[in-house]
């Protein structure tokens, strides 16, 4: 059944033809935006992992990963749902020094996704993992790499509307820094999605933190897999989104696990079969540097700042025939 929401008068903002531009667009530029506030390099990663190395992001803990065999290498491989575990492997095997980071194009099938608005069955965002200090991992660090991300944003949404004059999203660079527990107190009666909402649109862009965690009521904001963001130092950068009229994630992200937080949090998640695997023998075993990290829309950074009302004028991906309809009847095109 389509849960597409059509806005009353709604128009596409730019022709086919221009849509295209607009995105190359966006894409060269935040890219090079986020490399230069981050201190990134581009590397080249993975569309599929072994399934037995435990590299893959198991989200939360339901979705089937796209799994295929390998005869001549013998073992079955897993398309990726996101790479927050390759990355940081990478940067051991890459060499990659204290202050210093990667970033890359990560592209995933997720077949099991509630399709809407925001939600397609392919995924395409900027992985991107930084090493850090032990005196990094603390909540100013974490705030002042999310200020540096938004900025980056902002820059490209600039530089976007001097290049499309008939674009004109506002993106707010001040953020405001709120935990799940402290909007769960906020707004009680409210389900989760609904106090994003509200937050959103008080604050325009806002850091929600310690996503994964049991909150006071007995239940979590949203599932986080319990082996790569520390719980208490992680987050989602969100935007109030006009078109939408809702809140809107951009990226995931936060200080990864250490060998500490990872044994309290697999214990917490039941999740201690993991402890055998390769991935995470390293990271106890402290093997593995210290890393900050996440990922950020392609797409969703695309229609924030086109100012789109659906994720699929925007990439290509398949749609139920409702939607098609749907999209049809309002005059909007689905690549």
């Amino acid at each position: 059944m389509s849960k597409v929401y059509i806005p009353v008068d709604y128009q596409t903002p730019l022709s086919i033809y221009e849509m295209q531009r607009a995105i190359e667009f966006i894409k060269s530029n935040f890219q090079m935006n986020l490399g230069n506030a981050l201190n990134l390099r581009r590397v080249s990663a993975p569309l599929f992992v072994d399934e037995n190395s435990g590299l893959n992001d198991n989200l939360n803990g339901v979705e089937r990963p796209v799994s295929f065999d390998i005869p001549d290498v013998k073992a079955n491989g897993q398309v990726v749902h996101s790479l927050a575990k390759w990355k940081r492997l990478a940067l051991k095997r890459y060499c990659f020094r204290e202050g210093k980071g990667l970033f890359t194009d990560m592209n995933a099938i997720r077949r099991d996704e509630e399709l809407d608005n925001l939600h397609s069955i392919y995924v395409d965002q900027w992985d991107w993992e930084k090493v850090i200090s032990p005196e990094d991992r603390n909540l100013n660090y974490l705030k002042a790499t999310v200020r540096s991300i938004v900025g980056a944003i902002c820059e490209t949404s600039d530089a976007l509307q001097i290049a499309f004059p008939s674009l004109h999203t506002r993106i707010c660079r001040d953020v405001y820094f709120v935990t799940s527990q402290e909007l769960e107190d906020r707004y009680p009666q409210l389900t989760p999605k609904e106090r994003e909402d509200a937050i959103c649109k008080e604050h325009k862009t806002v850091f929600l933190m310690q996503i994964g965690k049991y909150l006071k009521s007995g239940q979590r904001h949203d599932g986080r897999a319990p082996d790569y963001d520390d719980w208490e130092l992680n987050g989602d950068i969100l935007f109030w989104n006009d078109v939408l009229g809702r809140s809107f994630e951009i990226s995931s992200m936060g200080i990864r696990v250490d060998a500490q937080s990872l044994d309290r949090q697999l214990t917490i998640a039941n999740c201690n079969d993991r402890r055998t695997l390769p991935f995470h023998t390293m990271l106890l075993n402290g093997e593995l540097p210290l890393t900050i990290g996440g990922g950020i829309g392609q797409s969703r950074l695309c229609m924030l700042l086109i100012g789109t009302c659906h994720i699929g004028e925007v990439q290509v991906s398949l749609w139920d025939e409702e939607t098609y309809k749907a999209c049809e009847k309002a005059n909007i095109m689905i690549l």
